[in-house]
């Protein structure tokens, strides 16, 4: 074990292809304890480096999954989707021993359905999620990222249209007309989250919108 500042929430990463090589790193990096399983032991040594503790086991087990003490972790992260068997299982096992919170990655839709089906909390598939982000963001030039909050609501994060420049958010009265809100606004490197109502916006100015999916896409299509 390294000797890392215990936080609040402790978490286990299994699988350590690139998804769950790179969570793991990811919160390793920002301070939280991580466990890292793979059934590769060349994987394992490697990891050693950025998480607080790896081992090699075989995760299908559940007497395995016991003793690595796995029931005790907040947030398991099941990233071995290539393997369909192993990551039900593991799945399943994880939730039928009392883990808090699943996280799995899927390869597709019906895997997804499956995991769903065996308990998991959060099933992602990285790809299609990121495919999704990049055809919104070519399909929109105004649009930077977006943020999904719920299956209903999001932020999105667009440039200033050139046809708002000089006006301020009261004339603009865009949550009246969008049913929106805008969060923030980034100006020359900064973010003003108190955005003044009554002061003028400036051409290459960022704004921060938070609403309905529906209406956020209105938003988008009319200024596309």
């Amino acid at each position: 074990m390294k000797n890392k500042k215990s936080k609040n929430q402790q978490f286990a990463v299994i699988g350590l292809g690139r998804f769950g090589s790179t969570v793991a790193k990811t919160l390793f990096e920002k301070g939280e304890e991580v466990l890292a399983v793979d059934i590769k032991e060349e994987v394992i040594t490697e990891a050693h480096e950025y998480t607080t503790h790896a081992v090699v086991a075989d995760v299908t087990d559940e007497r395995t999954l016991r003793a690595l003490g796995i029931e005790n972790f907040d947030v398991v992260i099941i990233g071995i989707a290539s393997d369909l068997e192993a990551s039900v299982l593991c799945t399943l096992t994880c939730k039928e021993i009392g883990v808090k919170k699943v996280i799995a990655k899927a390869e597709n839709l019906k895997h997804k359905m499956v995991l769903e089906r065996v308990g998991a909390d959060e099933v992602v598939i990285p790809e299609m999620e990121m495919g999704e982000k990049m055809g919104a963001r070519l399909a929109n030039p105004l649009l930077h990222d977006i943020m999904t909050i719920s299956s209903k609501y999001s932020i999105i994060e667009m440039e200033l249209p050139s046809s708002w420049a000089g006006s301020s958010l009261v004339t603009l009265d865009i949550r009246k007309k969008y049913d929106v809100n805008v969060l923030a606004v980034e100006r020359d490197n900064d973010v003003i989250v108190n955005f003044a109502a009554d002061e003028p916006l400036l051409d290459g100015d960022t704004l921060l919108v938070g609403g309905s999916r529906e209406m956020l896409d209105l938003l988008q299509n009319q200024y596309n």
